[in-house]
């Protein structure tokens, strides 16, 4: 019997899944996030590498018997090709960014689409003739509309005037205050520009603005209304240009984007930019995607 290695490589966290020819997953490992933006080349390479290691360990399976590694990684695809072409013993390995498991997920192999929410954020396709395209996911520095990163941001932003006094106070003053732990407006600006974990602060405000905009409170709607808007526009501009105005159907995939004000927010945003898509939300975990291409390989 051959097994088979799929990786899915975020942000956030590396999973990793060991399968048999059936596509039967037989071991599973967790490692913490590898995308190349954001902790640098090497820790990259080196969470990639420690997580074969433990995968193998833990399955009690000799490398020898690997027929295939597949790579579904977030961040450079020439840096992951590069690193795929140096792992030894590991079968035949193959690299692709992690928008393909969720396109997966969403079409099954037919022509389509997928919007894709976590840290980050991107919109996936496949083409009539079974091309495949991917855009945005342009990182937190240029922004990844719909990502935890660009809610958060807007929802801060929106409760920093709120501390400065221009803004009409909202229950986002008082969640960004819990949130840091610090009382007012210069705190927690000298905070966000100066302390190294504030990135990750930020991304980890968007569960507290979904909650909030869920519960009716304006600014937060408008924040989440906001940052939707700039994804639709980016889906609706793909599937322009790939399918015209054929209505095609459109997965969204993330926690983010499958929260009760999010699918009310982008039903609306479809209605209003006459989207011709059909949105099948779905929170199937990219890892089984992984699988799946595993098998069909």
């Amino acid at each position: 019997m051959n097994y088979r290695v799929g990786v899915d490589g975020g942000g956030t966290k590396t999973e990793l899944i060991l399968v048999d020819s059936a596509g039967v997953v037989l071991a599973t490992h967790t490692a913490p996030g590898c995308n190349p933006s954001q902790g640098g080349p090497e820790q990259a390479q080196a969470t990639l590498l420690a997580g074969l290691d433990a995968l193998l360990r833990e399955s009690k399976i000799e490398k020898s018997k690997i027929s295939a590694t597949h790579l579904y990684m977030a961040g450079s695809p020439a840096f992951w090709h590069e690193v795929a072409s140096t792992l030894t013993g590991c079968g035949r390995v193959v690299s692709a960014p992690d928008s393909l498991p969720v396109l997966e997920l969403a079409t099954g192999g037919t022509p389509g689409l997928v919007l894709h929410a976590g840290t980050g954020s991107f919109v996936a396709a496949r083409g009539r003739d079974d091309s495949l395209h991917y855009a945005g996911g342009l990182g937190w520095k240029m922004g990844d509309a719909g990502s935890g990163f660009d809610l958060g941001r807007r929802g801060i932003a929106q409760a920093l005037l709120e501390l400065q006094g221009w803004a009409q106070p909202s229950p986002l003053g008082a969640a960004l205050k819990a949130h840091t732990g610090l009382a007012d407006y210069a705190a927690n600006s000298r905070y966000f520009y100066r302390d190294p974990a504030a990135n990750a602060a930020v991304a980890n405000f968007a569960p507290r603005v979904l909650e909030l905009a869920g519960r009716g409170c304006a600014p937060a709607q408008l924040a989440l209304t906001e940052s939707l808007t700039e994804l639709v526009r980016l889906a609706r501009l793909v599937s322009a240009k790939l399918f015209g105005e054929d209505v095609v159907p459109c997965g969204v995939s993330g926690a983010i984007l499958n929260s009760e004000p999010a699918v009310f927010a982008l039903k609306a945003l479809a209605a209003t930019h006459r989207w011709p898509v059909t949105l099948n939300f779905f929170t199937t975990p990219p890892i089984e995607g992984v699988r799946r291409l595993l098998a069909k390989a």
